[in-house]
């Protein structure tokens, strides 16, 4: 039974070694990746919307260890009455820990305008519009002052089109576009980010209590197994005993939010 426990051990502790090394092989490339895009680009400066939730706070670790933190700015973008408190001290207390420039800049002010348009606003469109006064700020941030804007969106948001076209999937590079949700979490723990960041269930906050996983309709985790195994086709993984319900849904978002992630039609000249 000795003899047991300690090869349970050591194979228990392979298993995380192995863990850690994946993981580190993926923070060099994002680093790497970043210093290199910057170079390329001819910018030092980079600046993110630091929201207090996961993906933000990844993004802009990785951002600080990739241009260093004189060279990244971040800006904390609440709504007054939606924007949790704990969100913002989050993200405010995590920019100050990574000595980073930080502007916090209430959006309630840009969006009153909005409420006088001479038609009547879907709740979507007035979500949107958020999320698209966020992006306006980090551009005019980024032109003011010759930076990239730096985008928080992970694979699993892009291919479920769980964005807003010119809002928070506008920007110059997303060093987290290459992993899906639960590879961000793994990717966090390496990074001993801020246990209270890590477990907060995600949310856009785009109106109170929202939270991205109810409205997705499922966890993460089951979205993420899902989005791994797409091109065995839809039917094949209900035939394999996934929930029907839920690989419909996700393929079907795939499908009409496709156009989120494509440059804008040209019609071919004749």
């Amino acid at each position: 039974m000795r003899t047991l426990r300690k090869n349970l051990k050591i194979l228990t502790l392979h298993a995380h070694l192995n863990e850690n090394n994946h993981m580190e092989k993926i923070y060099t490339t994002l680093v790497e990746g970043t210093k290199a895009y910057f170079k390329r680009a001819g910018f030092k400066r980079g600046v993110l919307g630091l929201s207090g939730g996961l993906d933000s706070a990844v993004t802009l670790q990785l951002a600080v260890d990739a241009l260093g933190g004189e060279n990244v700015c971040a800006l904390v973008m609440p709504e007054s009455g939606v924007t949790s408190s704990e969100n913002t001290k989050h993200a405010v207390g995590l920019a100050e820990f990574l000595h980073v420039e930080n502007f916090k800049v209430s959006i309630n002010n840009y969006l009153v305008d909005y409420l006088t348009v001479p038609w009547k606003q879907q709740d979507i469109a007035l979500a949107n519009t958020k999320a698209r006064v966020r992006a306006n700020l980090l551009y005019n941030y980024a032109n003011s002052n010759r930076a990239l804007v730096i985008g928080t969106s992970n694979k699993s948001e892009l291919m479920l089109g769980y964005g807003t076209k010119h809002g928070d999937l506008a920007a110059d590079l997303l060093p987290l576009g290459n992993l899906y949700k639960t590879e961000v979490i793994e990717l966090a723990e390496y990074l001993q980010l801020p246990q209270e960041i890590i477990q907060k269930p995600p949310t856009a906050e785009l109106w109170p209590g929202q939270t991205d996983e109810e409205e997705l309709g499922a966890s993460y985790k089951d979205l993420d197994m899902i989005l791994s195994k797409k091109d065995e086709g839809e039917e094949v993984l209900i035939e394999k005993g996934m929930n029907p319900m839920t690989v419909r849904s996700v393929f079907k978002r795939m499908r009409d939010n496709k156009h989120k992630l494509e440059v804008p039609f040209i019609i071919p000249r004749s």
